[in-house]
């Protein structure tokens, strides 16, 4: 796990974003931006910090139409930004090592979901569901600031994510360590809620699975593999999965947003 340091302008904004970077001891703050109106709001948030001995500036009161103008067009700030290091940064590895230390563990594989909007809220439903991790492609993932983290509500402090060059060997590096991979396809025949309510996964190793009439095994490791709306996951990464599953929609609208997809997804996996 490493940090990488942002430039020394505001790159977050909004009061939940803003406010969970601010409580999170592995990041460096450079400038806590606020307008007057924001900076009572924010008041109890600052003496939190203090409370749990971090390190923060004094805030940068500062006119809302000058904070704007450091801002990307059109953003909804709530009258407060930030700048500071970036969220923590991790590798797969962390997430193989965590795994052999937990009797389950739910990843998340992202093939190309580009929109920070839909990543943002993605990252918010796993953090809400508890998946220990999500991975992205290094290449084709929005950066985990601005929209995204306004969209994520603070969740870009609280989720491990993870990027990597090439899924498909991503893929076989996690089956290799007995993760069983899951990709969503809407156009397969299995239900995702079939696998989970019939099937027990084996942790031998192999990822295969074991066709036995129970519940999932608590020391289960199991990825599940969203891909991009519109073209879904690419052909080499649905083809490195061991198992492709849909969600049980039907009627007039039968597709979903990614980010409500991945949602829906996320409560199956780790309902009891």
């Amino acid at each position: 796990m490493k940090l990488k340091k942002n430039q020394n302008k505001p790159a977050l904004y909004g009061i939940h974003a803003v406010r969970e970077a601010w409580l999170n001891e592995d990041r460096t703050i450079q400038t806590l931006y606020l307008t007057e109106q924001a900076q009572r709001g924010f008041e109890q948030t600052i003496l939190e910090a203090r409370k749990k001995g971090l390190r923060r500036p004094e805030p940068s009161i500062i006119e809302k139409h000058r904070l704007e103008k450091m801002l990307p067009r059109g953003a909804v700030h709530q009258g407060i930004a930030l700048a500071s290091t970036t969220a923590a940064e991790y590798d797969v590895q962390d997430f193989i090592i965590r795994a052999s230390t937990q009797s389950k563990t739910v990843l998340c594989i992202l093939d190309q979901v580009t929109d920070p909007h839909n990543v943002g809220a993605i990252l918010r439903s796993a953090s809400a569901f508890g998946i220990d991790g999500v991975i992205m492609q290094k290449k084709h993932a929005p950066s985990l600031d601005g929209v995204l983290a306004k969209t994520a509500c603070g969740a870009v402090d609280h989720m491990p994510v993870a990027q990597a060059t090439n899924l498909s060997r991503t893929i076989k590096e996690l089956q290799d360590e007995g993760f069983h991979v899951i990709g969503m396809d809407e156009h397969s025949k299995k239900e995702i809620g079939d696998i989970m309510r019939t099937r027990q996964y084996n942790t031998g190793g192999t990822g295969n699975l074991t066709d036995v009439c129970e519940p999932p095994d608590e020391s289960t490791k199991i990825v599940i593999v969203l891909g991009s709306e519109g073209d879904g996951i690419r052909r080499l990464v649905k083809e490195s999965c061991d198992e492709l599953v849909k969600l049980p929609t039907q009627g007039a609208i039968a597709s979903l947003n990614v980010s409500n997809a991945a949602a829906v997804a996320f409560y199956a996996l780790m309902g009891k």
